[in-house]
C-alpha cells in the first residue's frame, strides 16, 4: 500500500512532453495489466492492499454511518460513527486507538437528558480500561485492519461479472460467513435462504485496489431492505490517529462500560 515515487536526476526532470506522455501511458498499461482478467481473481487481489493497514474509509449500513482511518505503521486507528435507530434519537461515537490504549467520545443526543451527567460528557474523550471491556469491544486488532471485512465478503462470491472499467457485480453466499462485523450472525439467520444469494457491486481504482463494495440486503424479519456500503481511499497515505488532548480526557464512567457490554 505504500506508494513509492522514484526520481532519477537528469532523466525525470529533463524528459520531453512526449516522453512524459509515453511514460504515463506505459504506467496506465502496467496498472491495467496487473489487474487479473478473471473477475473474481481481480476482486480477491483488490483486497491485498487492505492487509497493509494504511487507508481511510467510509461505511454505511442500516441506520449507521461512519468514517475513519487505519494506520498500521503507528499502530493507530480512528473511527467516528452516527447511529440512528429510527426512533428519532441518534447517538454519535468517536473512537481513537493508539497502541494498546483507546478512547471513546459518546454523544447520546436527546437521550443524554435522561442520564445524569451525560450531556456534560459529550465533548470529553473517555479513556477506556480494556480489562473492563467484554470480548475486545472497542479494542484495536491490526492483524485484521479492515473494518468492512471486504476480503471475507469477496471470498464468499458465487458469481461475478465485469460491468465496466473497474466495475463488477454479482452475488455472494453469506450463509457460511461467521467472522464478519459487517454481517452479524443475527442478520444472517434472519435472512435464511436469502443469505445464499446476496447481490453486490464493487469498484476498483486504477491500480486494481478495492475502492467500493456494496451489498444489497433484502428485508428479513424486523430488518428492512437496505445496503451495506464500504469505501476505501488514500492507500498508503493515511496519517496516524492523534491522541486526544489531555484537557479533553476523563476516565470512562461505569455507565460507559455498561453501554459497551
Amino acid at each position: 500500500m505504500l506508494a513509492a515515487a522514484l526520481f532519477v536526476p537528469g532523466l525525470t526532470a529533463c524528459g520531453s512532453d512526449a516522453d512524459k506522455s509515453a511514460d504515463a501511458g506505459a504506467s496506465a498499461d502496467a496498472s491495467a495489466a496487473a489487474i487479473p482478467s478473471d473477475p473474481k481473481e481481480a476482486l480477491v487481489a483488490s483486497t491485498k492492499e487492505l492487509e497493509k493497514g494504511n487507508f481511510t474509509f467510509t461505511l454505511a449500513g442500516d441506520g449507521v454511518t461512519g468514517e475513519g482511518l487505519v494506520h498500521k505503521p503507528s499502530n493507530s486507528a480512528q473511527m467516528t460513527m452516527k447511529i440512528d435507530d429510527g426512533s428519532g434519537s441518534t447517538m454519535g461515537l468517536d473512537m481513537v486507538y493508539i497502541e494498546s490504549e483507546s478512547w471513546v467520545k459518546v454523544d447520546l443526543g436527546e437521550l443524554a437528558d435522561m442520564i445524569p451527567g451525560a450531556a456534560a460528557m459529550k465533548d470529553k474523550y473517555q479513556h477506556l480500561d480494556k480489562s473492563k471491556i467484554q470480548d475486545g469491544a472497542l479494542s484495536l486488532d491490526l492483524t485484521k485492519p479492515d473494518p468492512g471485512d471486504s476480503a471475507t465478503m469477496i471470498k464468499a462470491i458465487t458469481e461475478v461479472q465485469k460491468t465496466g472499467e473497474g466495475a463488477y457485480s454479482g452475488k455472494l453466499d453469506a450463509s457460511g460467513v461467521t467472522d464478519s462485523d459487517a454481517l452479524d450472525q443475527d442478520l444472517i439467520k434472519a435472512l435464511g435462504a436469502q443469505a445464499k444469494s446476496l447481490p453486490f457491486t464493487a469498484k476498483l481504482d486504477a491500480q486494481g485496489r478495492l475502492s467500493e463494495l456494496v451489498l444489497s440486503i433484502p428485508a428479513a424479519g424486523e430488518t428492512k431492505a437496505h445496503e451495506i456500503k464500504v469505501a476505501y481511499a488514500d492507500y498508503g497515505t493515511a496519517t496516524a490517529a492523534e491522541k486526544p488532548a489531555a484537557d479533553k480526557v476523563v476516565e470512562a464512567s461505569e455507565q460507559t462500560y455498561e453501554m459497551l457490554k
